[in-house]
């Protein structure tokens, strides 16, 4: 590691870290992008930032981004493949990648083209100027959804925060800067199924948001469906914490209460002479509907909760990093 004199600031070595999915297209005009970037790189506020090495995590995508990570490593000493014997998810193939990082600094972005590297020293100032261990990037403008994906994303944040208790959650992003010994740790402890900005957040409570210029249009379609969408937010708010079996608490001493009121209200119609005619069948199942969903959706997110834990406790791991698939006993016969 390079030494700073005293009137020389030091360099600060970063790992960029990419999951590749379906990255065939837009892999190596990113990379190339990202290599691009000067030896001894300086920021707007005079710290001075070098990118080691970039980790393209495979995680057994449906197209041939296999064949361009290979090449990319071969044509350049600072990207390095990390092979995941199976489809694990952005945020394990994430993690994974951190775990094999070497860097001070870990800077995460997604495949699709749509951060932008040259962002990167707003990051590290005001990691620096904020004394901050995990940086956000927040764009100036969102990326264009529909309106739908739109409001179903607001709510999907408000409701995190409100049920969760997992903090701001609107501050998260894919385009992050995390200290390397903490994205290092966060990688090696984390269960299975854990939404990687509530584990970062479990380890740090130095976390800054840094504003950036407009997030460019993503060069291809946004791979996630609304059902994936739905799951990914359903571990976010199942691995922010306990709060919602508390809620889930708290629904059955509301539905509780209510049928003590109405019994007292019933009761007392009937000592006051004013009892109604028998009736009451609209009702009756009005509240069985209620009642019987509130009971199984609370059922719902307490099995939830134990299916995590069995996970945990059966050893499922959360990422499991193999040997290139193409030089192993799989791959092409001589």
């Amino acid at each position: 590691m390079e030494a700073a004199s005293p009137s020389t600031p030091r360099i600060h070595r970063v790992s960029v870290v990419i999951p590749v999915y379906r990255g065939e297209t837009t892999l190596e005009p990113l990379v190339t992008e990202v290599l691009d970037r000067p030896d001894d790189w300086t920021t707007p506020a005079g710290h001075r930032l070098r990118i080691d090495e970039v980790l393209l995590v495979w995680d057994r995508g449906p197209d041939r981004s296999d064949r361009v990570i290979r090449t990319l490593a071969a044509a350049h000493d600072r990207v390095r493949p990390v092979w995941l014997t199976r489809n694990f998810g952005q945020h394990a193939a994430t993690l994974a990648g951190m775990a094999s990082s070497g860097g001070d600094w870990v800077v995460t972005m997604d495949e699709d083209g749509q951060h932008d590297i040259a962002s990167l020293p707003l990051l590290l100032d005001a990691a620096m100027a904020q004394r901050a261990e995990i940086v956000y990037a927040r764009p100036a403008e969102e990326a264009h959804h529909n309106l739908f994906r739109r409001v179903t994303s607001r709510l999907a944040k408000w409701s995190v925060l409100l049920f969760a208790g997992s903090g701001d959650s609107t501050r998260y992003n894919s385009f992050r800067l995390v200290v390397g010994e903490i994205a290092r740790s966060v990688a090696a402890y984390a269960g299975s199924g854990v939404y990687l900005d509530v584990a970062l957040g479990w380890v740090s409570h130095a976390v800054a948001v840094c504003p950036v210029p407009q997030a460019r249009p993503a060069q291809r379609r946004s791979s996630y469906s609304f059902r994936s969408l739905l799951s990914h937010y359903w571990r976010m708010v199942i691995s922010s914490g306990t709060r919602a079996l508390r809620m889930v608490s708290v629904l059955g001493g509301a539905l509780a209460a209510i049928g003590v009121i109405m019994a007292i209200l019933l009761v007392t119609t009937v000592a006051i002479g004013f009892a109604p005619e028998v009736r009451g069948w609209a009702s009756t199942i009005v509240i069985l509907l209620v009642t019987s969903g509130a009971t199984m959706f609370s059922l719902g997110v307490i099995a939830e909760y134990l299916g995590a834990v069995v996970n945990m406790a059966m050893g499922k791991p959360l990422y499991l990093i193999g040997s290139d698939p193409e030089s192993g006993p799989l791959g092409p016969q001589p």
